[in-house]
């Protein structure tokens, strides 16, 4: 939860001094999330996330000096600098890749889920999404198909109350866990800012995917703490509810949980700054790593022409 918390920090940085193309999307106080299903994981599972995923595809793993040189569209990166924030991807841990739009990477875990349960591995596939993301009819398909054939796909929601710049209570009328039970689907609601809580649930419910016991889904509730976008200056939002974000960070939760259970806060300081240390070493590799060539940049989006 530290490194992705300070990874984000750092990119908020860089992307103000012009460092980083693109537009990015913070997960900056969401981060319980992302460290509580990825450790239910095991390596042959499966997923994909959103346009703010860096934090899911950070607790799979993901090389940090790879992803910075792909953020910041370096040759080196994980895609070759070509995807940047919004389309990070690395097939070796599972991460299916992100997506720019909303709700397009559900269909695309269920199609993994499907591949898992072929070939026999005990493998879950997991679908993050956002609250924005349950009025989409891609999500209703994918709850169908995945309940008629019993698929191990557990989807994920990330619901922070915003649908980019409106209130979720504006976009969708129905609750997440009526949608879950018109297809037979279990739902578990979990507080998305306590990294336990949301461990444990993603435990029990990878259990039973393992077991063939058929999709699940898990709505964690959150807080965005940031716009939509970075730079987004959140006119649409009242004061008092982006103050309310600091009474429930996750990482001051984490760390009282830890400190009351006997871990000295001189360790959990010398973890922050060893993760300090380490992302400082990956923005210097990133910004001396080189810029992709047009050739390289084209290369393997199309078909080489067979001559007849």
């Amino acid at each position: 939860m530290s490194l992705i918390r300070q990874v984000e920090q750092s990119l908020g940085r860089l992307f103000a001094d012009g460092e980083v193309p693109g537009f990015i999307h913070l997960s900056i106080g969401q981060e319980a999330i992302a460290a509580g299903i990825a450790s239910a994981l095991a390596p042959q599972d499966t997923l994909a996330t959103t346009h703010r995923g860096h934090g899911h595809v950070l607790a799979r793993g993901i090389d940090l000096a790879g992803f910075f040189k792909e953020i910041m569209g370096r040759a080196g990166g994980l895609c070759k600098g070509r995807g940047g924030s919004m389309h990070v991807a690395d097939l070796s841990l599972g991460v299916l890749g992100a997506n720019g739009i909303v709700g397009a990477g559900i269909p695309i875990a269920l199609g993994s889920a499907i591949a898992h349960a072929a070939r026999g591995n005990a493998g879950v596939a997991v679908s993050f999404f956002g609250d924005g993301a349950m009025a989409e009819g891609v999500l209703h398909e994918t709850l169908n198909m995945a309940a008629l054939w019993k698929s191990p796909l557990l989807l994920v929601c990330e619901n922070n109350g915003w649908s980019e710049f409106s209130p979720t209570s504006r976009q969708f009328k129905a609750r997440l866990q009526d949608l879950a039970a018109a297809f037979g689907i279990a739902y578990q609601g979990v507080d998305g800012n306590d990294a336990l809580a949301v461990s444990d649930a993603a435990a029990l419910c990878c259990a039973k995917l393992r077991a063939g016991d058929g999709p699940a889904v898990i709505e964690c509730a959150t807080h965005r703490v940031r716009g939509h976008f970075e730079g987004d200056p959140q006119k649409y939002r009242e004061a008092e509810e982006l103050a309310a974000g600091a009474e429930g960070d996750p990482l001051r939760r984490a760390r009282q949980a830890l400190t009351e259970g006997g871990m000295q806060t001189a360790a959990l300081n010398a973890i922050d700054a060893g993760i300090a240390t380490r992302i400082e070493d990956c923005i210097a590799q990133a910004r001396a790593d080189a810029q992709p060539t047009f050739d390289a940049a084209i290369a393997e989006v199309y078909t080489e022409r067979t001559k007849p």
